[in-house]
C-alpha cells in the first residue's frame, strides 16, 4: 500500500502531530471549472482550511500513485492538463497501472480518503439518480460508496441536475444518514432549499458524535451532510428548475451520455445563467469546506 499511496509533506506532518485533516476532490479542478478559475478556487479552498487550523488533502491519481495532498506545482499541473481522466472507484486500478492523471469523483475520493483514515470530505454536490434513470439506469456510483465507506461528506445536497427525490429514496434504501445542517429543507446545490425534507442537525459537534457512535456500533456507511448555499449566493429553486430543464433538453438533443452528462450540463448551465451558476458553485464549495473543518476539529 505504501508504494501506491503518497502523502504530501503537509499531510504527513498533520498525521504525525494529530492535526485535523479534510479531503478535497479533484474533479472540481479538472472537470468542474475552466482555467484559471479552477486553480484559484483550489488554492482558495486549501487556504480556508489552513486558516481554520485544518490540513487540506486534495486527492488525485498522478504518476501511478494515489496522491493524498498536492503541492502548488501539482495543483497547477492538474488545473492545466488537457488529458485528465474522470476517475470513479471502478477506474482507479486502470488509471494507476497506466500512470495517467486522474481526477477523483466523490466515490473515488471517499475510497482514497478512507484508505488513510481521513474521515471528513468537503465537495460541491454529490452524484445520484439521473433524470430518466428508469430507462437509462444512470445512477452514480457515489451512492453505493456512501453505503460502504465510512466518510462524512459535506456537500450542498446533490447536484441540482439530478432526480433529487429518487436520489434521496436511494440513499434511504442504502441506509445512508442524510442530515441537513441547520435546515429541514434539503438544499438543491445552487438553491438553499427545495420541496423535499431532510432531518435537521444543529451543530458540527452533533455530527461528529453521531459518526463516532456509528463507528463504535460497527456501522460501515458514510454520512451525507447537506449544507445549504448561503442565501446571498443562491439561485432560487423555481428559476433553476427552468434552466436545468433547458440544459437537459440540450443534452438529449446532442445525445450526451454516461460520464459526459454531468460536465456537459454544468457547462450549459453556466452558459444559460451567464456565469452566475459558476459563482454560486464557488460560494457553496467554500461554505462546505468551512463546515467540514468544524467537523474535523470536533472529531480530532
Amino acid at each position: 500500500m505504501n508504494k501506491i499511496v503518497e502523502l504530501s509533506e503537509k499531510v504527513k506532518t498533520a498525521f504525525q502531530t494529530g492535526k485535523p485533516i479534510i479531503a478535497l476532490e479533484s474533479t472540481i479542478i479538472s472537470h468542474g471549472m475552466p482555467y484559471p478559475e479552477n486553480l484559484q478556487v483550489a488554492q482558495a479552498l486549501e487556504n480556508i482550511a489552513e486558516e481554520a487550523g485544518v490540513t487540506p488533502a486534495t486527492i488525485c491519481l498522478m504518476n501511478g500513485k494515489i496522491k493524498i495532498g498536492l503541492n502548488d506545482s501539482e495543483l497547477e499541473q492538474l488545473a492545466t492538463a488537457s488529458q485528465v481522466e474522470k476517475v470513479s472507484r471502478r477506474e482507479i486500478g486502470k488509471v494507476l497501472v497506466q500512470s495517467k492523471t486522474g481526477a477523483t469523483t466523490v466515490a473515488a475520493t471517499m475510497f482514497c480518503a478512507n484508505l488513510v483514515n481521513i474521515k471528513v470530505f468537503a465537495t460541491g454536490g454529490t452524484g445520484g439518480v439521473h433524470q430518466g434513470a428508469a430507462t437509462s439506469f444512470d445512477i452514480s456510483a457515489d451512492l453505493q460508496e456512501f453505503a460502504s465507506t465510512p466518510v462524512i461528506v459535506v456537500s450542498a445536497g446533490v447536484k441540482a441536475i439530478l432526480d433529487i427525490p429518487k436520489t434521496l429514496e436511494m440513499l434511504e434504501t442504502l441506509r445512508v444518514p442524510v442530515l441537513g445542517y441547520k435546515t429541514s429543507s434539503f438544499p438543491a446545490f445552487y438553491s438553499n432549499n427545495s420541496p423535499w425534507q431532510v432531518e435537521k442537525i444543529d451543530s458540527a459537534a452533533q455530527i461528529a458524535e453521531i459518526y463516532k457512535l456509528e463507528h463504535r456500533l460497527g456501522l460501515k456507511n458514510g454520512m451525507l451532510i447537506a449544507n445549504p448555499i448561503p442565501a446571498k449566493d443562491e439561485i432560487p429553486f423555481s428559476k433553476m428548475e427552468k434552466i436545468i430543464a433547458a440544459a437537459l433538453k440540450a443534452a438529449k438533443k446532442q445525445k450526451i451520455t454516461g460520464q459526459a452528462v454531468t460536465p456537459f450540463l454544468l457547462k450549459k448551465i453556466v452558459e444559460l445563467t451567464k456565469g452566475r451558476s459558476l459563482q454560486a458553485n464557488i460560494a457553496l464549495v467554500k461554505n462546505n469546506v468551512r463546515l467540514a473543518c468544524q467537523i474535523a476539529k470536533e472529531l480530532a
